[in-house]
């Protein structure tokens, strides 16, 4: 079987999927591509938050590889994690992105994620010449308590007409964190805001 690539908007079926064989079998030349991708969709937001911005592709090898590490080939539990992933693919009007918090030392970590609790509310997407577009954060359930935020998070941030037409025409867009305890900000390259303008189509 072979997975099928298509436009961004279009959420994955099963019969997009490569067998448990076929993607073992494929599987390095696969990663090699998405990690190739991946990295013109990536942008660092100080030096410790990355946004990692998801589309067709990066999901269905994250789909994959659950697949693989759980070893599941049974329709119902393909479907399921379908569903659980889906949700991060963009559908032509937002950017569906993965936010990290990283510190590679575990108590400098733990006394951080318990200063930046809310920090995954306080990320902010400005098409120059529009007002900011704050993050909809985790959607799916929520990965923070009132006593620290989670390392991984998931954030949607919704685009209107305007904003869409002045990003493809290519104006500035700045990326930043609000939070008290860590604002930062940056202006997104060439590179990545072009990458990123397929998200809208």
């Amino acid at each position: 079987m072979n997975a099928q690539l298509s436009t961004p908007t279009n959420k994955l079926q099963r019969h997009d999927l490569l067998s448990l064989e076929a993607y073992a079998a494929q599987r390095a030349d696969f990663r090699a591509r998405v990690m190739a991708h991946k990295r013109n969709r990536n942008v660092h937001l100080g030096a410790h938050l990355t946004l990692a911005f998801e589309d067709r592709l990066t999901i269905q090898y994250q789909v994959q590889e659950m697949l693989r590490i759980e070893r599941i080939f049974e329709a119902d539990g393909i479907n399921e994690e379908l569903d659980a992933y889906n949700p991060l693919i963009p559908d032509g009007k937002n950017l569906k992105a993965t936010l990290f918090i990283e510190y590679a030392d575990v108590e400098q970590r733990k006394h951080e994620l318990a200063r930046l609790v809310g920090i995954e509310h306080n990320i902010v997407l400005t098409v120059s010449g529009h007002a900011p577009v704050t993050a909809i954060a985790d959607e799916d359930m929520d990965r923070s308590t009132e006593e620290k935020t989670a390392a991984v998070h998931f954030l949607r941030f919704e685009l209107d007409d305007r904003m869409i037409e002045d990003w493809k025409a290519g104006v500035a867009v700045t990326l930043a964190s609000t939070h008290s305890e860590m604002r930062e900000k940056v202006t997104l390259s060439d590179t990545l805001r072009k990458a990123l303008v397929v998200d809208f189509d």
